[in-house]
């Protein structure tokens, strides 16, 4: 009961100090209370005016943010427009453009501009739709699902900015459309590119003409390459067009040239020291280049400035040089001066004289075809091969001369005929000389001196021919002592005069002149009196009519044992000697006869009549009349083999290839100036024997 009354009077203490706390409270409330009325009432009067004051403030925010959602959605809508365009060309342009090129092209264009009009779009878009988020965001005017549809539509546009760019890179609708381009561009060119038919072009012109026509292109078919080409280059696609333009008309063009049979352009470089062997080459390098230059790279020059012409000549001119310099151009140009930079023989200078001919007859073409900026390196090794080619002709010309006084220590022919050198140099000048190597001789030794600032002199030609004949002259002289039998002495020199007898009527004969020709007659004459004398004469003493009947029988016949050894030994030594002329031949063989037969006649008749007692006299007989006369009419045939000569013959140009004929010629080079074969001594020398020489075969068958 106790602690019950305790209880209760702590719970009345507490109830006590929570009131007095309370009262405290609310005191000091009341005391705010009182405060706070008058501020309220302030407040209370601000109200309306800040009321009114933010109202007018949220209908300006919302009208800036519709006025940027207004201008934004112009372009936004002109984007999504496009795009659907854009789209559907692309599938457009699955096709192939070989249906229809132009259409295709018409597509491919329309995209571009497309693609170009959805890039700057975008970019106008994206900033109305930054300027709606940047305000949309100061002004926290709506939520964060607004803030993420803005940034999402903001990368859809970002992605569609660079949908052009991605269109052009490799596998976009672009690339891949510009891809089928060039394979149409390319199938165009195979499709008609067919090689030339060279080997038939050595016909008439007309069928030349025909072949060139037949391998043009028809106008639609350049059309379309034309509008590639410029459809391509717009986009810079040219360096692949034209490299496939080049690859594919440089194997066309290498295709023609094959034909011809062109490996020769490629053979060794030692090989070219061999003049004579590569002669039939030299021939056959000027004629094709001449179809080569005429034919194929004409072609291609037109070919391409058809292709090209719309988007500039330099870029013409730049393929058809790569196609010429790749299908063979630059290896004729290499041949050419392989031929030039080699050994300078004398026959080498003819050919180098044809192959200044052939560029010099293509000369209008080489500037023509190869004289732009383009073609700087064909133009430079063009007259490169030119300068080479007349400085060789010009220093082999000059050392004519002395390539011939080399000769003279060389063995003159066994059999006496005349020497391979002087049958080539005749014929060689008479081709220098010629209607066909004069006036290209005369104008490679104009330009020549030129180069040197010196004038060309009229004379110079003939000059320099005088000055070879003189060192023949010599040779001859030399090498006739060089016999060690005199009687193949004469019949040697008989020989060579007769040869040069013979040019009457050339282009060597007319120049050096009738007192030159008539002073080798005489020298002709002389010297067949001469071997007819020495070899003959002695022959026909045992057979001397002069105290014949006085004789025994054993005379007799050892007088014509005589008789026939002699003749044997003669007869052996001389069948092989030669005489080259067909008429001189015939005449000395002629007067031979007229020289022994009558004499040996008349001594076998007597022969018979007195040894007629002796049965056996006919035994000594060794030749009858019939075979003696016989065997002197077939002496000095000549052996075209021996000799090196074809059947041609070596003096009036029909020898086909000079090289050939006149192997182990002449080889070394020399410079010397001489004057003209025939000096004043020696046409003194001539006056005097003038009278004997004529009237010789008769002294001494009178003698006889």
């Amino acid at each position: 009961m106790a602690m019950a009354v305790v209880e209760s009077i702590e719970n009345l203490v507490s109830a006590r100090q929570l009131l007095q706390t309370s009262l405290e409270k609310s005191r000091t409330l009341a005391s705010a209370l009182d405060k706070m009325g008058p501020r309220l009432e302030e407040i209370n009067q601000r109200l309306p005016s800040l009321e009114a004051a933010a109202r007018s403030i949220s209908i300006q925010q919302c009208a800036r943010i519709r006025d940027h959602v207004d201008r934004a959605i112009g372009p936004a809508v002109a984007v999504l427009k496009v795009f659907d365009t854009a789209r559907e060309l692309e599938k457009s342009l699955l096709s192939d453009p070989c249906s229809d090129l132009f259409d295709y092209l018409s597509v491919m264009n329309l995209l571009e501009e497309a693609l170009k009009f959805l890039s700057d779009n975008c970019e106008l878009a994206m900033k109305w739709l930054e300027g709606i988020f940047e305000c949309v965001e100061e002004n926290a005017v709506t939520n964060d699902w607004c803030l993420l549809n803005v940034k999402k539509s903001l990368r859809i546009l970002q992605e569609l900015q660079v949908y052009e760019e991605r269109a052009h890179l490799e596998g976009g609708s672009l690339s891949a459309a510009f891809r089928k381009l060039e394979i149409e561009f390319k199938r165009l060119l195979l499709e008609n590119s067919v090689p030339l038919a060279l080997d038939s072009l050595a016909t008439s012109a007309a069928e030349q003409a025909s072949v060139f026509a037949s391998s043009s292109w028809p106008v639609p078919v350049v059309q379309k390459l034309q509008a590639i080409v410029q459809r391509l280059n717009s986009d810079n696609q040219l360096e692949s067009c034209m490299s496939v333009y080049v690859d594919v008309r440089s194997s066309n063009a290498k295709q023609s040239l094959q034909a011809l049979g062109l490996d020769y352009l490629e053979m060794s470089i030692t090989k070219f020291d061999d003049v004579q062997g590569i002669e039939g080459y030299i021939d056959q390098w000027s004629k094709h280049l001449v179809l080569a230059v005429k034919h194929v790279f004409e072609l291609e020059h037109r070919l391409c400035n058809d292709v090209f012409k719309k988007i500039g000549s330099e870029v013409a001119i730049g393929c058809f040089s790569k196609i010429a310099s790749q299908s063979g151009i630059l290896a004729f140009l290499q041949f050419g001066k392989h031929v030039a930079e080699s050994k300078k023989d004398p026959i080498k200078l003819l050919k180098l004289l044809d192959m200044f001919a052939s560029l010099n007859n293509l000369r209008f073409d080489f500037n023509r075809l190869f004289g732009g900026e383009g073609c700087i390196k064909i133009k430079n090794q063009t007259r490169d091969l030119i300068k080479k080619i007349v400085d060789g002709a010009c220093e082999i010309f000059w050392e004519l001369p002395l390539q011939v006084e080399l000769q003279r220590r060389s063995s003159p022919p066994s059999d006496g005929s005349v020497p391979k050198l002087i049958s080539f140099v005749t014929f060689y000048c008479n081709q220098l000389l010629g209607d066909d190597y004069r006036p290209i001789l005369t104008q490679v030794l104009v330009i020549h001196q030129s180069w040197k600032q010196e004038k060309y002199q009229e004379g110079l030609i003939p000059n320099q021919v005088h000055d070879i004949m003189k060192e023949i002259g010599l040779n001859l002289d030399g090498w006739s002592k060089a016999y060690e039998d005199i009687s193949l002495s004469y019949l040697f020199m008989m020989n060579n005069h007769c040869h040069f007898c013979n040019l009457k009527g050339t282009k060597l004969g007319d120049m050096m002149g009738d007192s030159w020709l008539t002073a080798h007659e005489q020298y002709r004459d002389f010297y067949a009196v001469l071997y007819l004398k020495k070899s003959w004469q002695r022959l026909l003493a045992p057979l001397s009519q002069k105290g014949l009947t006085s004789l025994s029988g054993e005379d007799l016949v050892e007088r014509l044992t005589t008789f026939n050894k002699a003749f044997d030994d003669c007869y052996k030594k001389q069948s092989n000697w030669i005489i080259c002329n067909e008429i001189l031949r015939e005449k000395v063989c002629k007067h031979i006869v007229q020289a022994i037969i009558p004499v040996y006649m008349c001594y076998l008749q007597n022969f018979y009549l007195l040894v007629e007692q002796d049965a056996y006299a006919g035994k000594y007989v060794k030749y009858s009349v019939q075979n003696l006369e016989k065997m002197l009419s077939s002496l000095f045939q000549p052996n075209l083999t021996s000799l090196g000569v074809t059947k041609q013959g070596l003096l009036l140009g029909n020898v086909k290839s000079t090289g050939r004929v006149m192997e182990n010629m002449v080889s070394s080079l020399f410079q010397q100036k001489l004057r003209r074969y025939g000096s004043i001594k020696q046409a003194h020398w001539i006056g005097k024997i003038k009278n004997f020489v004529t009237n010789q075969f008769r002294v001494t068958l009178t003698a006889i």
